[in-house]
């Protein structure tokens, strides 16, 4: 596995400004570009591997759909008996494509992780609520919390033993220091915990971050979320594919770990590449042993810069956009912006929206008392923002997210056979 400085993974200070990462990248690119000499889809493709940095910036763009037709391991580039995890993305927006790591490229994954802003050491205690199973987030995370020292509390997202009453439960009993989830998952449990008669940001004293990822967040939403629990909200972005793209420096910019990858922004309006801009991601992972990637598209709509930060860190910084938007210029990341700069007094936690061909329609959860100005309010907002027809409509709190589903027990079971009268026999041999 390439390695640039002193035979170890770069460090940030290891350069001072962009042409001293850039020389960080060289040194590592010749050994991506070799490891994908052994891939059989690279080693096929067009005239093979490029040759240099020149090369590859006239190398064709690798996309999802490639590696979807080269499952399961025609992206291979080592040996089976080399590989440490298999994995394959949630399949959000498709067939779901794998990966796979070696140890080495085991070591590059958990030490991006463990560059979170806010540290993680051997006082943590830390709740990883994102998937295990076959996605690669919980793993990263709990085994970059293991290597600091940290105990882990595998809460995982994908299980019904672990409701969100039982989130709630462990947070406070375990006096859990730092979490790792959705930035949705965050309001559920907010929800949970006054739904058991606890304040979220008085009853969790031991809590002092909420690190998240895996969907976009608008400023506003993360300012309500931290606002909620009374600690920071820390986010990382990245994809089952590649590990941690992007992650905060002290000052709370997202910046793109261009020590470890080569970054480039797709514009497909105009099919033209960029270093920076508007546009759709595409990344050239550089310490990648398994599964070596040239110039893969994500399809993330991204904001790439390369303006100076305070934190002196001469890495680009990054606002993830998402994916989906639903046309006229509305994108989930823009309407749930507007959604949580209503005041927080409304207590707004939980919303929807749908955009038809007679307009938009939004759904926003709030007491009754404040449903007519809140709602109000959103619908202007909209007007300014968009200037469509719309209709927000204020429903009673537990008609997005019902009460049933704050409130849920653990229901789990070991398979059998055997039912009393009274029992249900249909549930025979299932685990759950």
């Amino acid at each position: 596995m390439p390695r640039a400085v002193s035979g170890r993974l770069p460090r940030i200070g290891d350069w001072t400004d962009l042409d001293g990462l850039a020389k960080v990248q060289d040194s590592l690119l010749p050994g991506t570009l070799a490891a994908a000499a052994a891939s059989p889809f690279y080693r096929t493709r067009r005239a093979g591997v490029p040759a240099d940095r020149a090369g590859l910036a006239e190398y064709p763009l690798t996309t999802k759909d490639d590696l979807r037709d080269a499952y399961p391991f025609g992206m291979l580039a080592v040996d089976r008996s080399r590989l440490a995890t298999y994995h394959e993305s949630s399949g959000s927006t498709g067939t779901p494509t794998a990966s796979y790591y070696t140890d080495a490229d085991w070591v590059d994954l958990v030490d991006r992780y463990a560059r979170m802003r806010v540290g993680i050491d051997k006082t943590d205690t830390f709740l990883v609520r994102t998937p295990y199973a076959l996605m690669l987030t919980g793993h990263v995370a709990h085994a970059a919390a293991r290597s600091c020292g940290a105990t882990v509390v595998p809460a995982d997202n994908r299980s019904l033993a672990t409701p969100y009453a039982k989130v709630v439960r462990l947070l406070k009993d375990l006096d859990v220091t730092l979490t790792w989830s959705l930035p949705t998952d965050t309001l559920v449990w907010a929800a949970a915990a006054r739904r058991a008669g606890l304040r979220p940001d008085r009853d969790f004293p031991a809590l002092r971050a909420l690190l998240v990822a895996g969907e976009p967040l608008s400023p506003a939403r993360r300012d309500r979320i931290a606002r909620v629990w009374g600690v920071p909200v820390v986010q990382e972005y990245g994809a089952s594919e590649t590990g941690g793209l992007a992650g905060e420096c002290p000052h709370g910019e997202m910046h793109l770990w261009a020590d470890r990858a080569i970054f480039e922004v797709y514009d497909p309006a105009t099919g033209r590449i960029s270093a920076d801009g508007d546009g759709e991601l595409v990344v050239t992972p550089l310490c990648r042993e398994a599964m070596p990637l040239l110039r893969y598209h994500i399809g993330d709509r991204v904001e790439v810069s390369h303006r100076d930060c305070p934190c002196g860190w001469a890495l680009p910084t990054v606002r993830v956009l998402g994916r989906f938007s639903a046309g006229a210029g509305i994108t989930q990341l823009g309407l749930e912006e507007l959604v949580f700069r209503l005041p927080a007094e409304y207590g707004v936690l939980f919303w929807r929206a749908r955009h038809t061909a007679s307009g938009l329609r939004v759904q926003i959860e709030v007491d009754d008392r404040h449903a007519a100005v809140a709602s109000a309010g959103l619908l202007a907002s909209i007007g300014t923002a968009h200037g469509l027809d719309a209709a927000v409509d204020a429903v009673p709190p537990g008609t997005l997210v019902p009460p049933g589903v704050l409130t849920a027990m653990p229901e789990v079971m070991k398979p059998r056979g055997l039912f009393t009268a009274d029992e249900d026999w249909d549930r025979a041999l299932r685990y759950y």
